[in-house]
């Protein structure tokens, strides 16, 4: 099939949509209970996908489903059913002095291109997302996922065909870079286009779609922990941000210590070696934990290891004298996704939310939330790093846009 007749499928499935809310949540509900339902057989072709990658890529946890993690699927799909639509959502209605009535009224943004790699969970996701608000979602994932996105895909139309639907309000294109290239160039079939994977991929739309592009960054993550922080809360949030689940994009990539809680940094790092962490160290921390950490996994920090999303059990510490200093540091090295402070200092807190330039930005807590269903948006489309349109984790409202809706009565302008 040629590349264009997907996109004109897609574009005719949009058109003819129009489901009633009752008719979207009943599909949505259909779709969560197959997902459990089907979980051997996703589990099977996952299993495809897996075997052909090295275990130690840090795209391996990202591509591999469990039955755990299905179960949490599902739920994220049951949660979107809860949530409530924000289509025909009136955002402005004023009546003008010559009688025309203006409103402004929440729309579907129309044909929703997502490229993706290795992450088949974003199949699920990016389908529930799209249809509880009237889009039509047209796919690309990685040829590293290709198993594990068709038997979702293929699951996923199961549930419209049953439902009397057009499957293509849900298309997977090919697995190949041909059908990447020509998603960037569906002008007037994509209304908009958006990029979940690494720096890389990210780069290369932006740098090459004529597509309109919504960016989800990568997140390279910093806590910092200043002098008054609590060392009871500190422990805990800074090895849950670094080991909760280490290949996504909300795991933590950096400490920033203030000199004076250096002493702290052996308590800090106890729950860290038990979890194997490779810790790039600057002069003074290196120092602090020389001789208190495993020798193997402790390495002085080079340039290259500050900027960096590890994506793995890395992490890097940068040591400093003042807040401004560790702002400094942040700046210079930020994706702009997620940032976190601890600290018991009031002004320091609000001088931490209010200079640092990232889509969530934490205080005593973990960045590990930066999350559309624990921000309580169902699920996500991605995390935007930039600042049009949508910031953050894209839910139900980043994927609507508005028109405005004008009566009048027989006026004409007169200038």
């Amino acid at each position: 099939m040629a590349y264009q007749q997907y996109f004109e499928q897609a574009v005719a499935a949009s058109r003819k949509a129009g489901l009633t809310e009752a008719v979207i949540n009943k599909v949505l509900k259909d779709v969560a209970k197959a997902a459990i339902e089907q979980t051997p057989y996703l589990l099977q072709e996952n299993q495809k996908d897996l075997d052909r990658m090295d275990s130690s890529d840090p795209k391996y946890d990202r591509l591999k489903l469990t039955e755990e993690r299905i179960k949490g699927i599902a739920a994220d799909i049951e949660n979107v059913v809860g949530l409530p639509n924000p289509l025909g959502k009136v955002l402005l209605d004023n009546t003008l002095p010559n009688g025309l009535e203006i409103k402004k009224v929440s729309v579907p943004l129309g044909i929703v291109g997502v490229i993706y790699e290795a992450r088949p969970n974003v199949t699920f996701d990016v389908f529930a997302l799209c249809f509880k608000t009237g889009n039509t979602s047209v796919l690309k994932g990685g040829s590293d996922a290709e198993f594990s996105n068709l038997a979702i895909i293929s699951v996923i139309h199961s549930v419209l065909k049953a439902n009397n639907i057009d499957v293509n309000v849900a298309t997977l294109l090919p697995a190949d870079r041909a059908a990447t290239e020509a998603l960037l160039s569906a002008i007037g079939f994509v209304d908009v286009l958006i990029p979940r994977g690494s720096q890389s991929l990210i780069d290369f739309v932006r740098n090459n779609s004529k597509v309109p592009v919504i960016e989800t960054g990568a997140g390279i993550v910093h806590t910092y922990l200043d002098e008054t922080g609590d060392i009871d809360k500190a422990i805990p949030i800074i090895e849950n941000a670094k080991t909760r689940r280490v290949s996504v994009c909300n795991a933590l990539d950096c400490l920033i210590i203030n000199n004076k809680r250096l002493c702290d940094l052996i308590h800090i790092s106890e729950p860290l070696a038990k979890k194997e962490v490779v810790i790039y160290a600057d002069k003074k921390a290196f120092e602090t934990l020389d001789g208190h950490y495993p020798t193997d996994l402790l390495h002085e920090a080079q340039a290259e290891h500050f900027g960096t999303e590890f994506l793995s059990m890395k992490m890097a510490i940068k040591t400093v004298d003042t807040l401004e200093e560790a702002l400094q540091h942040i700046a210079q090295n930020s994706s702009k996704h997620s940032e976190a402070i601890i600290s018991e200092d009031e002004l320091n807190i609000e001088t931490f939310l209010n200079r640092v330039d990232a889509a969530a930005v934490y205080v005593n807590t973990s960045t590990a939330f930066t999350d559309g269903a624990q921000f309580g948006l169902g699920a996500e489309i991605g995390i935007s790093t930039q600042k049009l349109h949508a910031r953050g984790p894209m839910g139900l409202q980043e994927l609507t846009s508005y028109k405005w809706i004008v009566k009048g009565n027989g006026q004409i302008r007169q200038s």
